[in-house]
């Protein structure tokens, strides 16, 4: 039933009659297999993508690199249990880097706030040894679905020519 999780990740709101038809399983059976995959933790919730870029005032998003010192016991986790305890920090990963071992995306109102974030609270972490903040111009394409189309890029060249 990776089909299901794959339909799933594509598209959140499919019913389960339309996953069913789409599998050539029955209704029941798909209801079924996506109450287990919640109950394993499989299926985490689901999130609509918003194209913040389009509305105004939106903020400012950025990609934290951290470098940290990992605890002998725990490893990498518990900095990242205390980087993603913060409200404004959306997701945090473990990299396989040289330089950098977390990845924090983080949202702003302002680059200021982010930079304060970063010198206030990520910096002063004991962990904490290095990072590096990179600012999102653009967003392409983000969870599989396209934000930026051509459609949008030849209305942007006409008022420019």
């Amino acid at each position: 039933m990776y089909k299901l999780l794959e339909l799933l990740s594509e598209n959140a709101d499919f019913t389960p009659a339309q996953l069913a038809a789409m599998l050539g399983e029955s209704e029941q059976a798909v209801r079924e297999q996506i109450e287990e995959y919640k109950k394993n933790g499989i299926i985490k919730g689901t999130k609509t993508l918003i194209d913040w870029e389009k509305l105004p005032d939106s903020g400012v998003r950025a990609i934290i690199e951290l470098k940290v010192t990992p605890k002998a016991e725990t490893g990498f986790d518990d900095i990242a249990k205390i980087v993603m305890s913060y409200d404004n920090v959306e997701n945090v990963y473990l990299a396989a880097s040289s330089r950098y071992d977390l990845i924090a995306m983080v949202r702003g109102n302002t680059i200021q706030e982010i930079a304060e974030f970063v010198s206030k609270r990520l910096s002063t972490l004991d962990a904490v040894i290095g990072t590096a903040t990179n600012f999102v111009l653009n967003t392409y394409k983000q969870g599989g679905v396209v934000f930026h189309d051509e459609s949008e890029d030849d209305e942007q060249r006409s008022m420019i020519v």
